[in-house]
């Protein structure tokens, strides 16, 4: 079997694909082993160049962006696989959080491992493992979800989830947080615990628990402002 390590040697040199987590909100969260990484990469991929500048240039750290994001990533993957065995290391960042969770990553790693490209993936920041464990419910067995699927598949994703036995945590949008906690409250039962953190690690940050129709109600009346993780009883 062909190894990283001779797939590399054949192209002439060392690639590595390296995904770096950034911060969720707060710029210090960033490790300092992210930031010598993307020092030493030879190109920075990502979801949005302008936001990434800015971390960048807080950091100041000044190195070849280019935008990888869920519209170009099936266009740009050759392109990138090509740098990648002209013997490049890229490093790959997304607007916040870890590349792969909600966010492009998936693809290019898949690609990566098919072509024996070395992958590597550092530790840091993801948004639904602080809004977990404050939750105050199991965080020992828990299912992530991401984003429920916008119209088609959704209801059956929802009818697939009604025993499951396990903390559930998902993602939400504001403009769609209230539909989504009312289809939970048809779903689950109106009693049933929730958790509802906003902008974590943020000035704004807000943790909101209870049931659901008491967080229904208090979304109802406050209108819902930030990015959203809900953290829903088994």
């Amino acid at each position: 079997m062909l190894t990283w390590q001779d797939a590399n040697s054949l192209a002439g040199g060392m690639s590595k694909l390296i995904l770096i987590p950034t911060p969720i909100g707060n710029l210090e969260d960033i490790t300092f082993r992210a930031l010598k990484t993307m020092r030493e990469a030879d190109l920075i991929l990502a979801e949005d160049t302008r936001k990434t500048g800015i971390l960048l240039k807080h950091y100041e750290i000044s190195k070849p962006l280019s935008s990888f994001h869920q519209h170009n990533e099936h266009k740009k993957l050759q392109q990138v696989i090509e740098t990648l065995n002209s013997g490049k290391t890229i490093a790959l960042v997304t607007d916040a959080g870890t590349p792969g969770i909600s966010d492009p990553g998936f693809l290019l790693v898949r690609e990566c491992i098919r072509n024996h490209i070395e992958v590597e993936c550092l530790p840091g920041p993801t948004a639904f493992i602080p809004a977990l464990v404050n939750s105050g419910l199991p965080s020992d067995r828990f299912v992530f979800e991401g984003f429920l699927p916008q119209k088609k598949g959704r209801n059956k994703r929802l009818q697939a989830l009604k025993n499951e036995q396990r903390t559930m945590v998902f993602y939400e949008s504001p403009h769609r947080l209230l539909k989504t906690l009312g289809e939970f409250a048809e779903m689950f039962g109106h009693d049933r615990q929730v958790s509802v953190s906003r902008e974590l690690s943020k000035i704004h940050e807000e943790t909101i628990r209870g049931t659901l129709a008491e967080i229904i109600e208090h979304f109802t009346k406050n209108s819902p402002k930030g990015e959203f993780v809900i953290v829903l009883e088994a």
